[in-house]
């Protein structure tokens, strides 16, 4: 049986702590980045963009940034929002949501800036 890795994952270092599961993954290349909100286009769910500071992050309540972006199908521009949310908010992370309206739930969410990495 291989071995199994751990995650050190500490309160006291909001470095180590992980949110959801591409946290568990290398971090994403900006590639990757857009083919998963190609991803949440292609469902038809409804991108919508949050931020927190890393010390609250673990909690369930993030800031939203603006409204969800209901309808939007411009990977581009849910892209640039990204990037807009990342600028005004220096110091905080920000994941990307894509809500699914049929389910009423959240189809997908992953971090795509975590603040201290640029």
């Amino acid at each position: 049986m291989s071995e199994i890795q751990d995650y050190p994952s500490r309160l006291s270092d909001p470095a180590s702590r992980k949110f959801g599961t591409f946290s568990y993954l290398p971090p994403m290349t900006p590639e990757e980045i857009r083919a998963q909100v190609a991803y949440i286009v292609a469902r038809g769910w409804n991108p919508a963009i949050e931020h927190s500071e890393p010390e609250h992050a673990t909690g369930h309540y993030w800031y939203m940034w603006k409204l969800p972006m209901f309808g939007e199908t411009d990977v581009d521009a849910i892209l640039a929002e990204c990037d807009t949310c990342r600028r005004a908010n220096p110091g905080h992370h920000v994941r990307l949501v894509g809500y699914d309206n049929v389910k009423q739930s959240k189809g997908a969410e992953m971090v795509v800036f975590r603040a201290g990495t640029e």
